[in-house]
């Protein structure tokens, strides 16, 4: 059992720097040989279930016994998010630089939601927010907070929008109840927090317009005014456009400029989620494509994606800070503590009070890297990715489903011989045994989606850490595992039995 001193649960300041030093060489024996470990360690639920299921501790472990099992049934275990082998969903890796300032964030606690209680922390976050803004050249007069990720700046930015939209309604007062329905708009590659947005805020899924994309899964304008048009003829009123900044199914840019122009046309609020590839804006092999970004009203920014930092680290900018707290303030007598000396209390612009340190992250990130080197990354990842969908094509044994403009890749696999492009069947059932084929190897940690109902492997570059060796690595594991999978496919008389929770 852990010897702690008589008044609280400290140990003795050397015990403590010694259980730092071994948790550190944890993390370093973790990160050692990162590149030939198995990105996806290929444990079965039941398994992992009976690590941990037991009754609740009463009497405490000795440090080393602690340490010991957390290096066996955690580190040595866990999915390597961070290694460069892994091209699955939108996962950065994280930089060393953060992993220290989550150590020293951590070991300060604050709570960033009322000013005095973390004037530091309020401040740096207040910095960061505007950096970010600077990066993507959005508004230098921006203000914003950061949230949890790109799901929760999301709901943030929707709630700031119909309190604002609908504010001389008295809708934080009065409620949806009697107000006509309002229409939300976006494309159907528009990532499902906007749903789970519309849901929490009571506007409803039935008044959210899903616009079809166009081949290039982007948002078909001339559709959307149209629905636009329809709408308003049926007695509706449109509220808000969702524009998308890097879908996540393939990292598609919509034509922001031309939705500004939509939003403006018929006073709209305009939302940028730019979760996933907002943050490239700032590279100059991609920046056209991020026109009128700087029309929006409220944009989302993902400091955990692009900008490589450990989760947690999501961001919503808005024009001013008077947005937020037009949207978030509730007086309340225990936390009215202003001196009227120009205090900036984030719980005033946030849903949340209770908030921890995400900023410093960040601030060292910047400060230790420098934007010039971060954008330099971003543009690494872009062309890594073009340089994977070459060399998957030099095989003939892939088919690409999505020209890349970020770091998504879609693709199918045809099989060695191709003849399975000739048959549809025989080609959605080996897309489809595919990806859990490829989590059962464990070399490398990839996933899948579906595109126009088809199911397609997908790979997203979104690692600092990952090289061209990597990609190759990646191909190689993809034709072997394909391979394998095609000398025993099933027959088709067997498909549709393939039990729907295979479909990634």
């Amino acid at each position: 059992m852990i010897t702690t001193n008589s008044k609280s649960l400290d140990q003795s300041l050397d015990t403590f720097q010694e259980l730092l030093h071994k948790g550190s060489n944890l993390i370093i024996e973790r990160y050692t040989g990162m590149e030939d470990a198995k990105a996806y360690a290929g444990y079965c639920p039941e398994e992992v279930e009976s690590w941990f299921n037991e009754p609740i501790p009463k009497m405490g472990m000795e440090n080393d016994a602690l340490l010991n099992l957390i290096k066996s049934k955690i580190l040595d275990t866990s999915t390597l998010n961070f290694g460069p082998n892994m091209f699955a969903y939108v996962m950065a890796g994280g930089t060393q630089i953060s992993v220290l300032a989550e150590m020293l964030g951590t070991a300060l606690n604050q709570n960033v939601a009322k000013w005095h209680s973390a004037p530091i922390m309020s401040e740096i976050e207040k910095r960061v927010v505007q950096w970010g803004a600077e990066f993507i050249g959005y508004d230098l007069q921006a203000s914003g907070v950061l949230c949890s990720g790109g799901s929760a700046a999301n709901l943030t930015g929707l709630t700031v929008a119909r309190n604002l939209f609908f504010e001389k309604e008295c809708v934080r007062e009065k409620g949806l109840f009697g107000m006509k329905p309002f229409i939300v708009y976006g494309s159907d590659q528009v990532h499902n927090s906007i749903d789970k947005s519309v849901e929490v805020l009571g506007l409803g899924t039935s008044n959210y317009h899903k616009i079809k994309s166009k081949a290039d899964f982007t948002i078909d304008i001339s559709a959307l005014e149209n629905q636009i048009i329809e709408d308003i003829e049926n007695g509706f009123t449109p509220f808000c456009v969702v524009g998308n900044a890097g879908t996540v199914n393939t990292g598609a840019v919509d034509d922001l400029n031309l939705l500004a122009d939509i939003a403006s046309k018929y006073k709209m609020w305009f939302h940028v989620d730019g979760a996933y590839g907002g943050l490239a804006a700032a590279s100059h092999l991609v920046k056209k494509m991020y026109k009128g970004l700087d029309r929006a009203n409220s944009v989302t920014i993902d400091f955990h994606k692009w900008l490589y930092q450990p989760l947690e680290a999501g961001c919503l900018l808005v024009k001013s800070s008077d947005y937020l707290k037009r949207t978030f303030y509730k007086k309340a007598d225990y936390l009215c503590t202003d001196q009227g000396d120009g205090r900036f209390d984030f719980n005033e612009h946030h849903f949340q009070l209770s908030r921890n340190a995400k900023a410093l992250k960040i601030w060292m990130s910047f400060k230790a890297y420098g934007s010039e080197n971060l954008i330099r990354m971003i543009e690494k990842d872009i062309l890594l990715t073009k340089y994977l969908k070459d060399e998957l094509l030099k095989t003939g044994e892939f088919e690409i489903c999505n020209e890349p403009q970020l770091s998504a890749l879609c693709f199918r696999y045809l099989g060695t011989s191709g003849n399975a492009k000739n048959d549809p069947l025989k080609l959605e059932q080996l897309n489809t045994e595919i990806i859990p084929a490829l989590e059962r190897d464990g070399r490398v940690f990839i996933t899948g989606t579906t595109l126009e109902n088809k199911q397609v492997i997908r790979a997203c570059c979104i690692n600092h850490r990952i090289q061209k060796e990597n990609i190759v690595r990646l191909i190689k594991v993809l034709r072997e595992v394909g391979s394998s999978i095609e000398n025993n496919t099933m027959d088709h008389t067997v498909y549709e039995s393939v039990s729907s929770d295979l479909m990634v």
